[in-house]
């Protein structure tokens, strides 16, 4: 049972937005409800064994600088998934992903869709950039990060992300594709979220098994 659940896509949604769109307070919301396994980005750096082949290899690039490659990148994300597996931390039979920060571009969503089923985007959408600089800048002060929040950083921010993150819209398409406006309050926007959950035919089977 084990090795086949490997082999196995694992059901999956996907929250894309702007720096600043509120991708990771919902997530971590959503990873207080049963049956959902929230998956940062960031999850696979503070994760990062350097005493692996892979770890080493990251670490060869962040010493120089450089982006880490897509392959890597999601090479990572592997292995990462498989340690969740076999620790019984993400259930994959039971739970499902919710993916914030990866895929990145859509390289790397084309190497994630012999791994995961994408069964709803939420796209969180403010097109307002003004207001997304101010929320970054506001969390990057709070978080002590003072150099975040300078304005060249912040508006490259948002550069990288409608220029690489934001064409897996594309990628993905129409048919599972939600948009949920950001601008309005966190508990609306996880509202919206819930509902689109509720209808979903992947979520409803395992919110109805008995575990």
């Amino acid at each position: 049972m084990t090795e086949r659940r490997e082999f196995l896509k694992k059901p999956a949604i996907l929250i894309l937005g702007a720096p600043g769109a509120g991708k990771g307070t919902q997530g971590a919301v959503l990873a207080q409800i049963p049956r959902f396994y929230h998956y940062s980005s960031g999850d696979i750096f503070r994760q990062l064994d350097t005493r692996t082949e892979l770890g080493r290899k990251f670490v060869e690039y962040s010493k120089r600088g450089e982006l880490v490659p897509d392959e890597l990148t999601i090479q990572l994300w592997v292995s990462h998934m498989e340690d969740l597996v076999t620790s019984h931390r993400y259930k994959p039979d039971i739970d499902i992903l919710v993916l914030d920060g990866i895929p990145r571009n859509q390289d790397q969503a084309r190497m994630l869709e012999k791994h995961v089923e994408i069964h709803q985007v939420f796209h969180l959408s403010c097109p307002d950039r003004d207001e997304l600089a101010r929320r970054l800048r506001k969390r990057a002060l709070k978080e002590q990060r003072l150099d975040d929040a300078s304005e060249v950083v912040v508006q490259h921010r948002i550069k990288t992300y409608e220029e690489e993150t934001k064409p897996i819209l594309d990628f993905y398409g129409e048919s599972v594709r939600c948009d949920v406006d950001a601008t309005q309050s966190p508990a609306k926007v996880l509202y919206d979220i819930l509902a689109r959950l509720q209808t979903l035919e992947a979520y409803q089977k395992i919110a109805s098994q008995t575990i």
